[in-house]
């Protein structure tokens, strides 16, 4: 069909990219709508886990990270994205309306790009190798793009942090509805959304390690390091002035472009919410790691061991499933 600028396969390339973007618990909770010169973006409130995130606040953010990923994609097919974000108010599930542009890709936006199918979420323990910081450097700027902060925890502020962590992890272990969630959305074989067995591992049991969530079948194997190593895992935190639609949806987008620009320096990278899924723990990051900034994203960050192996790359449902094109039914912005 003719659809004016860009053509049905330029869309279609760059929501392919857009639809890797990592989510809770893969539930992949957007849709978009695709019209003559814009694409528009909107929540899948039928995909909210009522359990792991009550208030919404994780399915913004896995659509903002769908959003930067679209961005990402365009950019490297030659279309700047001007997007509008919450561009109705009388319609709060539809969060961005994205116009096209034409654009001379650069470097920088092509290797982003070439990210996308790259990055996994890893579970698994890190090595004893530092992340350079230069590289944290890196993120932080990235983030800042997106109007957000991005910190390193250290020390007093790791240590309350990984408090959080585990003090989240045990509130979640004595919630029969979270645990029940859970099961449902992990342990997948054959699925096409909901976390796979094959990329989970069984708990790390090494000393000092932080508590993961309890996903169903883990069959991934642990990473194995060498008698005496450290894991000199990196955590960051991902903050936003404000806690409302707008600052969560662009924390997405900023989460995007934290883990994209993570995995062009090759590092293993995991998005942690379990700590922010807790309104205890929440504030506890709040006061005493974001300084009064609300806290969006837990990045855990490091060097996968030499002896890893590549994960498989989790499901995605088809693009069919979640993309209905506007010229299909009459009408065309």
């Amino acid at each position: 069909m003719d659809r004016g600028l860009p053509d049905d396969y330029t869309v279609r390339a760059a929501l392919a990219l857009a639809v890797r973007a990592p989510s809770v618990h893969n539930s992949q909770p957007w849709r978009w709508r695709v019209g003559n010169r814009t694409v528009h973006l909107y929540a899948d409130r039928e995909r909210q886990l009522p359990g792991t995130d009550p208030d919404g606040r994780d399915l913004l953010i896995s659509c903002g990270a769908a959003l930067h990923h679209l961005r990402v994609g365009f950019a490297a097919l030659g279309w700047r994205a001007e997007v509008h974000h919450l561009p109705n108010a009388d319609e709060p599930d539809h969060l961005a309306s994205i116009e096209l542009h034409r654009h001379e890709p650069g470097t920088a936006e092509i290797v982003l790009a070439a990210a996308i199918p790259r990055r996994r979420t890893d579970r698994r323990r890190h090595s004893s190798w530092t992340v350079p910081s230069g590289y944290l450097d890196e993120m932080a700027a990235r983030a800042a793009d997106e109007g957000t902060v991005f910190r390193t925890a250290t020390d007093p502020a790791r240590y309350h942090l990984a408090e959080a962590i585990r003090e989240a992890a045990n509130a979640h272990a004595h919630d029969p509805a979270y645990r029940t969630e859970l099961a449902a959305w992990s342990g997948r074989y054959e699925s096409l959304d909901g976390v796979p067995a094959a990329n989970v591992p069984a708990p790390d049991q090494s000393p000092g390690a932080l508590p993961g969530r309890h996903f169903a079948e883990p069959h991934l194997a642990q990473s194995v390091t060498a008698a005496g190593e450290s894991d000199d895992t990196v955590l960051a935190v991902l903050s936003t002035a404000s806690d409302d639609p707008m600052s969560r949806l662009r924390a997405g987008e900023a989460t995007s472009a934290v883990l994209l620009t993570a995995t062009t320096f090759g590092l293993a990278t995991c998005p942690l919410t379990e700590a922010l899924e807790v309104a205890g723990t929440r504030e506890r990051v709040r006061t005493q790691v974001t300084g009064e900034s609300f806290p969006q994203m837990v990045f855990r960050l490091g060097w996968a061991p030499v002896n890893a192996d590549p994960l498989p790359a989790t499901p995605r449902r088809p693009l069919d499933e979640v993309v209905e094109d506007l010229a299909d039914s009459g009408s065309r912005p």
